[in-house]
């Protein structure tokens, strides 16, 4: 059963739930010259007209009912989301403190008896009609906020992605490597990452939080390098003991760069103090023999051990001005020679189980012909040589 509303315009509709017809009738003529009023005469009717548009903004739910009775029939509405929200009014004959007690309890907003008054009645719907407007007005500003909220995170984040990028691109721009070794070991790193999450020994640091954060600061690994000199950087050759001297500070001033980074900052920048651990020690071996501290082992922040494997892997396999790209397979054998002295044997681990993953990372970012020879072009006119 339902009332029609025919040439008006309604804005609110009320779902109006009774088995006696004549008590619909009643009610119906009651809100109808306000409200578009929709009716069902039984419980199982009003959970269809309910999931339905246009949707109730207010269900007047009879208690008294075969079948499905009001109490079963607003169980159903709140188990359904496209319903739950939907205010109920319960209306009743059952005139005692214990029922209206139990229905409000339940969740319905309102209780009303019959004999019903019809000035009590207008003010309660109205009154219910008026706290859901509110509501829905109170949600969707709050979904707006949220809204907004998320495209500024979102703006600032890659804002800040913009900014990494641009200072390990710097850093980059002095430094013989090829365009895309940003990419693949920022790639590489949270490969690693992700594969040793169900290791007990790593379980509790390489959150997803925090493998983001590793992956947002693996590209500024060799920021340090901006500070070593050209004759140094770009030296074709081997390095002298004086030469290789200088070259190694470059993880000391990496971490003074960033730390300078940090004091500078309003309040502490989670990416920065990876950041920091990875410019300072990806250059540290487990066995202890790597530099600038000769730490060994566990002392290796865990970041580190991660950012050295996927260095020197990129390393190996990529064309640099001194040498031509070694085979995957061979660069592959060369670190799993290196587990237990250069890397952690963990880390080696993972790295041969993806060890496909690390090929695929690198075809996908490969370095193009043409981006070499520019590279090249800028290292020689700066005489760095061939």
């Amino acid at each position: 059963m339902t009332t029609s509303t025919t040439g008006q315009n309604f804005q609110k509709t009320i779902l109006i739930v009774d088995d006696l017809p004549e008590n619909l009738t009643v009610l119906g003529e009651l809100l109808q010259p306000t409200y578009q009023v929709r009716a069902a005469v039984s419980g199982a009717r009003a959970l269809q007209i309910a999931r339905s548009e246009p949707k109730p903004d207010l269900i007047l739910l009879d208690v008294m009912m075969p079948d499905l009775d009001g109490y079963a029939v607003f169980a159903r509405l709140r188990e359904d989301a496209r319903t739950r929200d939907i205010p109920v009014i319960f209306v009743t004959a059952l005139d005692t403190a214990i029922n209206e007690q139990h229905g409000l309890e339940l969740g319905a907003v309102d209780y009303i008896t019959k004999p019903l008054r019809p000035s009590i009645v207008l003010a309660r719907v109205h009154t219910q009609l008026e706290l859901k407007e509110a509501r829905d007005r109170l949600r969707d500003q709050n979904a707006f906020l949220e809204a907004e909220i998320a495209r500024r995170m979102a703006e600032n984040q890659l804002i800040q992605n913009i900014t990494i990028h641009a200072l390990a691109r710097l850093a980059e721009t002095r430094d013989p490597e090829t365009g895309n070794h940003l990419r693949r070991t920022q790639e590489y790193v949270r490969v690693l990452a992700l594969s040793l999450q169900n290791n007990q020994r790593f379980s509790s640091f390489l959150t997803h939080h925090t493998i983001q954060l590793l992956a947002k600061s693996a590209p500024l690994h060799d920021i340090g390098k901006v500070g070593i000199p050209d004759h140094i950087l770009l030296k074709p050759g081997k390095l002298s003991p004086e030469e290789w001297a200088i070259m190694k500070t470059h993880a000391e001033l990496g971490r003074e760069a960033l730390e300078q980074a940090e004091r500078d900052a309003e309040k502490p920048v989670e990416f920065l103090a990876l950041a920091k651990e990875i410019a300072h020690y990806h250059h540290e071996k487990w066995d202890g023999s790597g530099y600038p501290q000769g730490l060994a082992g566990d002392a290796i922040p865990i970041s580190a051990r991660l950012m050295a494997l996927a260095d020197v892997f990129d390393a190996l396999i990529t064309r640099r001005v001194y040498k031509p790209p070694m085979p995957y397979a061979q660069a592959r054998a060369i670190i799993v020679a290196e587990r237990e002295r250069h890397f952690e044997p963990d880390v080696v681990d993972v790295f041969i189980h993806c060890f496909d993953e690390f090929c695929a990372i690198a075809d996908r970012y490969g370095d193009s012909e043409e981006a070499l020879k520019v590279k090249l072009a800028l290292i020689q006119s700066r005489g760095g040589g061939i």
